[in-house]
């Protein structure tokens, strides 16, 4: 694999992130509402460029990052609950997107939830596979599984965010507009669109893989009959070295 190019095009598409992330950034709907969207895009975007030489992924995860953060950009420029996908759509077919398909509230933070599971679970599995040599069943479930517990981490976020700046800026940031389930729905459209994402993979794999019966196989297996806990303690203990006693 020629890294170069693969840094050539993470530039490309850098680049181009930047300049639309600007423009958005000019005159957002609700500043506050901006800041707050995107404090966890920074810290994702330096984390990205401090390991970019340690770590980089396939173009294909790099794609899928690309989409999902210019999603994330537009819901920020708006407000998740403002996108005017519905009078873009009037315009070009001359009745609300809405109406036709029956919706009553602007999904638009809907689709990016989706959006979160469908298109980062195959980076995850790039980064379980790469950094923690996952195999077999366990390179599918535990993108899927990661997914599902920081959607449920960030809808905890959104609450407390909403307790902390109050009724104005927490009910923007939550954007929940009136559904009582909103938290619940937008876990399980992460956790859909990752288990698409997942059993695309499978079935990719499944048919271009050679040993992927025999790896998914071996990856259930257990590999440590002795049990852990309190009998693992007492086995570290007689395996460490004693201390030599000074002066000896």
């Amino acid at each position: 694999m020629h890294l170069g190019k693969h840094r050539q095009y993470l530039l490309i598409l850098t680049g181009v992130f930047s300049l639309f992330w600007i423009a958005l950034a000019i005159d957002p709907v609700d500043r506050k509402n901006w800041a707050l969207e995107n404090a966890l895009v920074l810290v994702f975007v330096a984390g990205m460029i401090a390991y970019h030489r340690q770590f980089v992924f396939s173009r294909v995860s790099y794609t899928l990052i690309f989409i999902f953060m210019c999603l994330h950009t537009v819901g920020a420029h708006y407000t998740y609950s403002l996108v005017p996908y519905d009078s873009v759509w009037k315009t070009l077919t001359g009745e609300t997107f809405n109406d036709f398909v029956g919706w009553e509230r602007n999904h638009f933070d809907r689709l990016v939830h989706f959006s979160y599971g469908l298109l980062l679970a195959y980076p995850l599995r790039e980064l379980f596979l790469r950094i923690a040599d996952v195999r077999g069943f366990w390179g599918y479930f535990l993108p899927f599984d990661f997914t599902l517990s920081t959607s449920a981490i960030f809808e905890m976020l959104e609450w407390a965010a909403a307790a902390v700046f109050g009724a104005g800026i927490g009910a923007t940031y939550v954007g929940s507009q009136g559904d009582e389930w909103d938290a619940q729905k937008d876990m399980v459209l992460a956790a859909a669109g990752a288990l698409i994402t997942m059993l695309v993979t499978v079935a990719i794999n499944w048919r271009l893989q050679r040993d992927f019966g025999r790896e998914w196989a071996e990856s259930l297996k257990v590999k440590d009959k002795m049990p852990l806990g309190e009998g693992a303690i007492q086995r570290v203990k007689k395996k460490r070295p004693r201390r030599q006693i000074a002066g000896s």
